[in-house]
């Protein structure tokens, strides 16, 4: 590894990377810089740069990333309509090369040695921050404490056990029912009770979202502009990305909007069960394929629909700056250019349902759909030639004795 003088640390807070500072500094006897990154983990942030300080780190850095975080990561994703698996709106795997991309940043700009970060050698994040860092960074010192041969604090109890040793300020207890990742898209919850994929979660765990038992009696409505493809707008006001996505999730997670709770294959090869909220994520994703439901080409939309379970997966397994990705990329910002519109949703008890959609360049012609009086808009007489010729290669099969259901 060479002599590291200097590291880089994407720090939390928590008790992992409030241990990890301190480590670093007892086992390669270098400067720490703490980083960390807002992408909305609200209250979570408050005391950061202080307990940072006393645990030994030479410089804090705290940046809000929330507007590019929502414009640039959480959209684009909505945009390419990528769910993991049929199910995760990917809130965690979506801000990981956000976060690693600055990390790299400030290493340069602090001239220092190696990065660091907290990931476990079980996860998924290691992959996601590591393959951000030599994309970006190809030479880059990598310290990863939990695969490092000198660490040996492989358990909670030995963690806390080190924090209490050294006076770290982490306000931990010896149990904890599951761990939490908080960012402006959603809450994961995993690991600890959430382990038996049979126990369904506590009433109790849940932060963003009303039990959907509980949510108002009174459906709540909700029309959300998009301009190419992008949330500009809620309910007619202009907002900001990050305010946009603030506004939904408060709105959602009165009335319940967003619980999930899957098991997903992570990218290291083994099952993992995680409990999700993701409420304005929610909308944002009906309400987007909502508008493109009438101003998207039938062909198009397939091609874009084929492409999007490996878009997420792109993004679930960290690739998100690849040449595969660019040219993914590319293809979805040319899918978007007609996708402008409003759509209007409906937000009962746990449910969004999307019951109204309008665009000023809209392909749904009514003329031609309803079952009135066309006015000559469409032939029917059209459709029977337009069958019998499709018929063709299957009327082939059957006269040549093929067919075989």
């Amino acid at each position: 590894m060479g002599t590291v003088k200097k590291v880089v640390l994407a720090y939390s807070g928590g008790l992992d990377t409030s241990v990890i500072l301190k480590w670093l500094k007892e086992q390669y006897d270098c400067e720490v810089i703490a980083y960390a990154a807002d992408v909305g983990q609200a209250e979570e942030l408050a005391g950061l740069e202080e307990k940072a300080l006393r645990t030994g780190a030479s410089k804090v850095y705290i940046e809000d990333l929330r507007e590019e975080f929502a414009r640039d990561f959480i959209f684009f994703a909505i945009k390419a309509n990528a769910v993991y698996e049929g199910g995760y709106l990917m809130g965690t795997s979506i801000a990981r090369p956000l976060i690693a991309k600055r990390q790299i940043e400030i290493a340069r700009m602090e001239n220092a040695d190696a990065v660091s970060h907290g990931s476990t050698g079980k996860g998924n994040d290691q992959v996601r921050f590591e393959l951000t860092y030599y994309a970006l960074e190809p030479n880059v010192t990598i310290i990863a404490p939990w695969r490092d041969p000198k660490w040996d604090l492989d358990s909670r109890s030995k963690m806390i056990a080190y924090a209490e040793k050294h006076g770290i300020p982490v306000p931990v207890t010896q149990e904890k029912p599951y761990s939490m990742d908080r960012n402006l898209l959603h809450i994961s919850y995993e690991g600890g009770i959430l382990e038996d994929p049979w126990n369904e979660p506590r009433p109790d765990m849940f932060v963003l979202t009303t039990d959907p038992r509980e949510a108002p009696d009174a459906p709540a409505y909700v029309e959300v502009d998009f301009e190419e493809g992008v949330p500009v707008a809620v309910d007619g006001e202009r907002l900001s990305p990050a305010t946009l996505l603030e506004r939904l999730n408060t709105l959602a997670g009165t009335h319940g909007v967003g619980r999930v709770d899957l098991v997903e294959n992570r990218f290291v090869g083994m099952k993992s069960r995680g409990v999700y909220e993701t409420p304005g994520g929610t909308i944002l994703y009906k309400a987007h394929r909502a508008v493109e439901s009438i101003t998207m080409d039938r062909e198009v939309m397939l091609l874009r629909d084929q492409l999007s379970p490996k878009f997420a997966q792109l993004v679930y397994n960290g690739f998100w700056y690849s040449p595969e990705m660019k040219v993914m990329m590319d293809f979805v910002r040319s899918t978007q250019e007609n996708v402008t519109g409003t759509a209007r949703l409906r937000l009962y008890k746990g449910n969004c349902d999307v019951v109204g959609r309008k665009a000023p360049r809209s392909l749904y012609d009514e003329k031609i759909s309803s079952f009135e009086e066309d006015e000559g808009a469409y032939q029917q007489s059209d459709a029977g030639p337009f069958i019998k010729l499709n018929a063709l290669r299957l009327r082939v099969r059957k006269n040549a004795g093929l067919f075989d259901l």
